[in-house]
């Protein structure tokens, strides 16, 4: 499939208003090209979720997005900047990022994990201030774990422990979120309810970037979808607009039905297994 240009990106020219984008971009590890001059923006005061196969570069993608990956070749535009020529502090004023899998130093409290979010507004001449603390308990009300503050984290559940580091995340008072895969581990009602909050954070005015493996979770939750395989984008736009059953065949090798969600107004991803491997594709 020739990759394609969103209805989104064509209508309102996100290569101009898109606060986040990567242009000519080539990444790669150990001399093997992971991404080959890839281009994307992100579209503003949505979330916008990126899906692929394993190993397709996802989470490459976005960790060159947040800078913690140099691409060797092209640039990733921040606010109008090169991302590469911004202090790392500047960066983290304005981005904020959730690892996969992050793991907090043994003991540390909830409270001091989400304090260490307001580092990058410290300085010798601002020192810790009310002003910090204000914003410290807003990000611990806004994920539902004030009452968490004094637990060690390494205590928590796996849940918990995800609304915690969004928390510190959130803490950096930035309304630009990357998050990837925040439900890893998790069951399935603890990734709904991580994902809640991400709606909700989206709702309140963030906008998010997220890696997940969990198609239905991603369809029913994004505004954009970026749809990877082997390092390029196959497709990008509004769920409605890219999840077909080709599609999926294609990025995924994944045989399914795509049929309305009953509970919302999103396509559904049913997979078809050997079982039922004479059941027809839906054309939609």
């Amino acid at each position: 499939m020739t990759p394609q240009r969103s209805t989104t990106e064509v209508e309102l020219g996100l290569k101009d208003v898109s606060r986040l984008s990567a242009r000519g971009v080539t990444v790669g590890y150990g001399g093997r090209v992971v991404i080959d001059d890839l281009d994307v923006a992100i579209p503003p005061g949505v979330i916008t979720t990126i899906i692929g196969p394993n190993g397709c570069g996802k989470s490459t993608l976005l960790r060159t997005l947040s800078r913690l990956l140099k691409p060797a070749r092209g640039t990733v535009v921040l606010d109008g900047e090169d991302i590469a020529r911004l202090r790392t502090r500047d960066v983290a004023k304005k981005l904020g990022l959730l690892p996969q899998a992050p793991v907090a130093p043994e003991g540390l409290t909830v409270a001091d994990l989400v304090a260490r979010g307001r580092h990058p507004h410290q300085s010798w001449l601002r020192q810790w201030s009310s002003d910090d603390a204000d914003v410290v308990e807003r990000a611990l009300a806004m994920t539902g774990v004030s009452d968490l503050a004094d637990r060690p984290v390494d205590a928590l559940s796996g849940g918990q422990r995800q609304r915690v580091w969004i928390s510190m995340t959130l803490a950096q008072g930035t309304d630009l979120l990357l998050l990837d895969e925040p439900t890893t581990y998790l069951d399935l009602a603890h990734a709904l309810d991580v994902i809640d909050l991400v709606d909700d954070l989206h709702e309140s005015g963030c906008t998010v970037v997220m890696v997940l493996h969990d198609l239905n979770l991603a369809v029913r939750y994004s505004d954009n979808l970026i749809v990877m395989k082997s390092g390029a984008i196959l497709a990008q736009g509004h769920p409605r607009e890219v999840v077909t059953a080709e599609l999926l065949h294609e990025a995924f090798g994944l045989r399914a039905r795509v049929i309305d969600d009953p509970v919302s107004d999103r396509p559904l991803i049913v997979p078809i297994g050997r079982a039922h491997v004479h059941a027809p594709l839906d054309k939609k």
